[in-house]
């Protein structure tokens, strides 16, 4: 047993917690969790807890069922909402075989061999994503469409919103379980709300956005409220996006920044924003993953359309945030298509590839774009090589399909598995008779 180990049982006997709850992700990003008690920790660090993979979306097939969920002790936290009775503590899975090898579909081992591929060229991944979400007033009816808790916009202070302190509170769990935010404010759409969380690791950092979710929805009931990360909830409302800013380090140096660099980009971070682009529309069933995430991506608020970048063209796929010459260890390149939906271990897992792939391929980096493409006709785009996202899951698969980078990301299982999954999701939404369908044709056809 190692030292980390050691100190949470100690610290589990020492604040007297009943229970752990061990939790995981299937491949959609559905948080999975168990409970034991504390007399059943350290053999779970020992030898695992079993249960049946089969009945985990997309985690393993019926005959090889047989999974082990092997807590990580580096990320043990107590769960703040449940301080009023005994404390209970959190720590997140790898999930292997009975053989001790990792699931081969597992999202948190999936990012975990992106980031090895990382570590064998001597490069640590961070990144920093901005987490946006609607909170509405709770209804019954799906059918219609949910009402914001208030009609503020960007940067709004909303003091008479009926969640007025609910970053606030938000913020304090997310701290008290010492996960830093840097920034949190109101965002462009009626009750929707951002917070960014600090830059830190990639596998961190999936952590902590697993983690986000979960609090940002306990605040949301302890307020009576109903909080949604869907990609496009309101018609007439911009989307839930998650810009992520990504970084590479070669030990405390910044291999993307070079301050005589054109923008500052060293030749590096070229090869990786070019490796992001030439791989971007195969890899868009993973960060954006939902039939609904293309009303986002196509609903003209600024989300990303076509596969581009420039400097501070928020248009664009891929932004270079403000370069400050002083701090190179601030750059970095923001990818902003992907939304609040993904499952973060799987697209970051993508993301890092495409990088990669950018910098062993020596990718060329495009021109940038400096004006808003959405509003360029389409031969202005083709004359300037500019290509258009997929504008549905169905397309998105059938990309994806085809991507030998994003089956190598993946891995072979979890590749087969969730473009089935994505197919069904679409074939499903094909067969939906809308409202609006009815409204436009009923009477007219």
């Amino acid at each position: 047993m190692d030292r980390q180990q050691e100190y949470v049982l100690r610290s589990i006997d020492e604040k007297n917690v009943h229970f752990i709850r061990l939790w995981f992700t299937d491949i959609v990003g559905t948080l999975k969790s168990v409970a034991i008690a504390p007399a059943e920790l350290e053999e779970a660090f020992e030898e695992g807890i079993g249960f049946d993979g089969s009945s985990i979306q997309g985690l393993t097939r019926v005959y090889e069922s047989d999974m082990l969920a092997r807590p990580d002790a580096a990320t043990f936290q107590l769960l703040p909402w449940r301080s009023t009775g005994a404390p209970v503590g959190r720590m997140f899975c790898d999930i292997t075989t009975r053989d001790d090898e990792p699931a081969r579909s597992d999202p948190r081992s999936i990012l975990k061999r992106a980031l090895s591929r990382a570590a064998e060229m001597g490069l640590t991944c961070y990144v920093h994503p901005e987490v946006e979400f609607y909170l509405f007033h709770p209804q019954v009816d799906p059918e219609k469409e949910p009402v914001p808790i208030d009609k503020g916009s960007y940067f709004d202070h909303v003091s008479r919103s009926i969640a007025h302190d609910f970053r606030r509170e938000a913020i304090a769990s997310l701290e008290a379980m010492g996960i830093s935010v840097e920034f949190s404010h109101h965002e462009d759409g009626p009750g929707q709300n951002e917070i960014d969380l600090r830059y830190s690791d990639a596998l961190s950092m999936a952590d902590n956005i697993m983690t986000l979710k979960t609090v940002i929805r306990e605040v949301a009931i302890s307020q009576g409220v109903h909080a949604s990360f869907m990609p496009k909830p309101l018609v007439r409302a911009q989307g839930n996006g998650m810009h992520t800013h990504i970084s590479l380090f070669e030990g405390e140096r910044n291999v993307l920044a070079d301050p005589a660099g054109q923008y500052g980009l060293s030749v590096t971070g070229r090869h990786f924003m070019a490796g992001l682009l030439r791989h971007a529309r195969e890899l868009t069933a993973v960060t954006n993953q939902h039939v609904n995430s293309y009303k986002r991506l196509w609903g003209g608020d600024e989300a990303p359309s076509y596969v581009c970048w420039g400097p501070g063209n928020r248009s664009a796929l891929i932004r270079l945030p403000g370069y400050r010459p002083h701090k190179p260890q601030s750059a970095r390149v923001e990818y902003r298509s992907i939304d609040s939906s993904a499952n973060p271990y799987l697209a970051f897992a993508v993301l890092i590839h495409a990088g990669l792939e950018g910098i062993e391929g020596k990718y060329e980096l495009p021109e940038p774009a400096d004006t808003d493409v959405f509003l360029m006709n389409d031969m202005e785009r083709s004359l300037l090589g500019i290509e258009a996202l997929p504008e549905s899951l169905g397309e998105a698969i059938s990309l994806m399909k085809k991507s030998e980078l994003v089956a190598k990301a993946l891995g072979e299982d979890c590749f087969d598995y969730f473009i089935r999954d994505k197919r069904h999701e679409w074939q499903e939404y094909q067969r939906q008779v809308t409202p609006a369908e009815r409204q436009r044709f009923f009477t007219n056809l």
